[in-house]
């Protein structure tokens, strides 16, 4: 059997797909959720295991697949849904190359290789907590924004950053892969505020269809949220919703862009030399990653410590802060425009005349954005 590197027929199979049914709606939509699905499927096969060739693609080297799959599950990177759609993506890619005679079998459709994939079956219920738990946590963090006279302006951003995050979760169906940088994962790179829409009170998020839907953000969620990015202040709409606070990841964000920009590198470490790379970052505009979702997880974890909330020994995660998942329903698919950060001059003045809302909240701790 002719021996043909796994890009090529990946390259193919996404062009087939891609003009497979050009009376449909859904045209091309396959093919482009499927094209980062299975060029990180190439680039881990070649990274991890050395693999090119279809021909020497094995069924151990699809367990192994799963097996990630698995272990990013279990870390929160993925649900347990979306590992499964990753695989059956690929599957579906070798199906397509036996069909066609490019290979003899399908590696991904065994048993040995399906069983390392993440089980499908509902979490422990120390994952999903009652509702005097979730207050506890959210009446915690919204006192914190509260009692700012006293502390730095740095703080006061930190802990606005902590009561939106709460509050967005609590209160939207949003998911924590949906709102925050999942590591690998070149398409959830995290919200941004260009993802918001005060009018319309929604985010824009890539969702588990591999689509952008647009959320619903009730109020209770939008106040927080608007608070926030007062003393945020982002410089430009690309800037995260929750932005890293790990040192070396916007440092590294801001040497990129900047060569992109053209200055060499003695011109860049002489720029770092004078300021931080955060404040480099604001004064060019230079949106630093966001928080990643293990990051969340680590912010969270101290929360549920401070505030005293405990569960046998757990803590509430992003999955188990999602309280009505009954508003699913209420997710559509996005709409070619795009969402603005219009504000109406009402919701402005209500932002910057409250006095007891916390202006700004900020300590940034480097470990829990990686």
């Amino acid at each position: 059997m002719t021996a043909v590197a796994i890009t090529d027929a990946v390259d193919t199979y996404l062009q087939r797909k891609a003009v497979g049914d050009p009376n449909s709606s859904g045209a091309g939509t396959y093919a482009s959720n499927a094209e980062s699905i299975l060029r990180r499927w190439t680039e881990w096969l070649e990274a991890e295991h050395g693999v090119r060739l279809i021909a020497t693609l094995e069924v151990e080297h699809m367990r192994a697949y799963a097996a990630e799959l698995r272990r990013r599950t279990e870390r929160g990177e993925y649900t347990a849904s979306s590992a499964g759609t990753y695989y059956a993506v690929v599957r579906a890619f070798l199906s397509w190359c036996v069909h066609g005679g490019i290979c003899e079998t399908n590696p991904a459709a065994t048993d040995r290789a399906e069983s390392a994939l993440p089980s499908a079956e509902p979490r422990s219920t120390s994952d999903s907590w009652t509702a005097t738990q979730r207050r506890a946590l959210e009446r915690y963090v919204r006192e914190r924004a509260i009692e700012t006279a006293s502390v730095s302006t740095r703080e006061r951003r930190s802990r606005l950053r902590e009561y939106a995050m709460v509050a967005v979760l609590a209160h939207s169906t949003v998911r924590g892969a949906e709102l925050f940088n999942v590591p690998d994962d070149d398409r959830r790179t995290g919200a941004t505020w260009n993802d918001v829409d005060f009018y319309t009170g929604t985010i824009r998020v890539l969702g588990k269809s591999q689509r952008l839907e647009d959320v619903p953000l009730p109020a209770r969620a939008r106040t927080p949220l608007r608070r926030y990015r007062v003393v945020l202040d982002p410089p430009s709409t690309d800037w995260p919703l929750f932005p890293t606070a790990h040192a070396p990841s916007i440092a590294r964000r801001v040497r990129s862009v900047l060569r992109d920009q053209g200055y060499d590198d003695e011109t860049i470490e002489a720029l770092l030399e004078e300021t931080t790379a955060t404040e480099l970052a604001r004064e060019r505009s230079i949106a630093p990653p966001a928080i990643t979702t293990e990051g969340a997880r680590s912010v969270l974890r101290r929360l549920c410590e401070e505030a005293g909330i405990d569960i046998d020994g757990n803590y509430l995660t992003p999955r188990g802060v999602r309280r009505d998942r009954s508003a699913e329903s209420y997710r559509r698919e996005a709409t070619s425009s795009k969402p603005t950060l219009r504000a109406s001059v009402l919701e402005q003045s209500i932002v910057v005349s409250d006095e007891r809302s916390p202006a700004a909240g900020g300590h940034e701790e480097p470990t829990e954005n990686n």
